[in-house]
This record gives C-alpha cells, structure tokens and sequence, in this order.
C-alpha cells in the first residue's frame, strides 16, 4: 500500500472503515477537496482510477464513498499540478479527435463552372461546380446577399464534397461552398484555394506531411450519422493573417500551399 500511495502523487491517506469490511484493506480514498473525490462508472476512484479500485460492496455507491471521503494529505501544488496534466491529457486526446474527424471531411478545391440566380429562391445561387469528377457538381448556396453574381463565375472555391445531397426548394444540391464570415455575420466571404490549386485535389488540416497519411472520407452517410461537419464547424476559423484553421493551430492546406480568406480576419468558418 505504500508503493500505491507513493505512486499516487504523494496521496497517503489510507482507510480502514468498517464499511470495507471483507474487502481486501486498507484502501485509498479520494480528498474532500475535490481534487479527487468523482466516482466513476467504472467502480475506480477518478484520477486513481489505473492503481486503486473501489471495493467491491453491496453499499458501494457513490453516496456512501462521498461520506466515508478520508483526508487527503497531498499538497494543493502536487494537486494542482496532478490536475492539470490530467486536463492536458484530456485536452490533447480531444484535440487529436477533432483533427481525425476534419480530416475525414472531403474538402476539395474546385471551380465555379457556371452559376445563376435560383429560380424559386431569392437567396439562393445555384452553381455547377468542377472538383476533378466526370460531370461537374451541383450545389445551392445561400450567397445572394453577399456576393454579386458575376464574381462567381469561373472562380476558385472550396468545396465540401461529402454531405448528404438536399433538396433546395426543387434543386438537389451536392455539397456546399465553404466560407468565412464575421461574428454578426454581415460580410461573408468565399475561402479561396492558392493559386496552383488543381480542381479536385483534396484539402487537409495539418502540417505538409500530413497530406500522405490522410484518412478515407467519411461517406456522406457517416457524416450525417455521425454529426462530424456539427463536431469540427466550430474549430473552423481564420487566423489574424486570414488563413483558414482548425482550431488557429493546424492550417488548412493544399499541396499548393494554405487557403485563405482574403479579407476576413479572425472569422468563422462555414
């Protein structure tokens, strides 16, 4: 046991209650200062949870374990510093998991082809878009307010191919035309590829290397089962120089170098 508690940052407080009775004693309990004190589902003490188990006890619930609570003899700095490596651990596990899920995104560079006003939609354009397929896309986007339709035409865009197609009052649309905008969300603004960006290449977040060890896609059927365009969409930004990122820290690339937004700073990304 004292291995254990020594293993434990320091945390020797051991019990021998009678409520542990027939269980293999003595045990060591989580801190008052609830630093420790979360039991979780799986019958280990949270943050102990690789080294010490919860006896098992018919009265073993949650309950009773917060009223037999022993002190914990611990420093707050010995805590503290337990606590935020946990909080890292968990940050990073979730930071890795938000990148797997964009990567599984299908973003491609395309070109706008042709695009005309929607004919039973006031806000909508509809646009045939080239991503490097046999025929060109159809996709509907909400833009008629913010971009005139001539700036459309033949132009450079990025393009989320994997969404499952929707009916847009009459039209089926392929996919959506990404975009930055401010926070009131008054001035939007298509992404835009560099130049040297092929029609079709896919698009990834992260470093140059990565580009070779990119997951398949996710068919548009995972996407919608699974919310992953509702997971990453708010880790969607640009950067202070314009550059679309994920989370401001892995930049959303081509093997042509980053897209961009050309006037939108510190924008989202839709």
């Amino acid at each position: 046991m004292a291995a254990v508690a020594a293993a434990i940052s320091g945390c020797s407080t051991t019990t021998t209650n009678l409520f542990f009775k027939g269980c293999t004693a003595p045990f060591l309990l989580s801190c008052r200062r609830r630093r420790c004190s979360n039991i979780t589902g799986l019958n280990l003490i949270n943050n102990h949870r690789s080294i010490v188990p919860v006896p098992n006890s018919r009265n073993n619930t949650a309950r009773r374990l917060q009223l037999l609570l022993c002190y914990c003899t611990e420093s707050s700095n010995t805590a503290a510093a337990a606590v935020t490596a946990t909080k890292s651990e968990s940050e990073s596990d979730e930071e890795k998991g938000i990148k797997e899920a964009a990567n599984s995104l299908d973003i491609r560079v395309g070109r706008i082809v042709k695009a005309w006003r929607h004919e039973e939609a006031d806000s909508l354009y509809v646009e045939e878009v080239d991503i490097g397929e046999a025929e060109p896309r159809t996709i509907c986007s909400g833009l008629v307010k913010y971009i005139p339709l001539h700036l459309l035409q033949d132009r450079n865009v990025i393009v989320l191919a994997n969404l499952k197609a929707r009916n847009m009052r009459g039209v089926k649309s392929f996919g959506m035309l990404m975009a930055a905008s401010d926070a009131a969300h008054e001035n939007v603004e298509l992404l835009v590829p560099p130049e040297g960006a092929v029609p079709g290449e896919r698009v990834w977040f992260g470093s140059v290397d990565e580009k070779d060890n990119l997951p398949d896609a996710a068919s548009p059927n995972q996407i919608q089962k699974k919310k992953i365009w509702e997971l990453v969409q708010p880790h969607l930004r640009t950067d202070e120089a314009g550059v679309a990122t994920l989370d401001m820290i892995h930049q959303m690339r081509t093997s042509a170098g980053p897209v961009i937004s050309q006037s939108l700073y510190n924008a989202n990304i839709s």
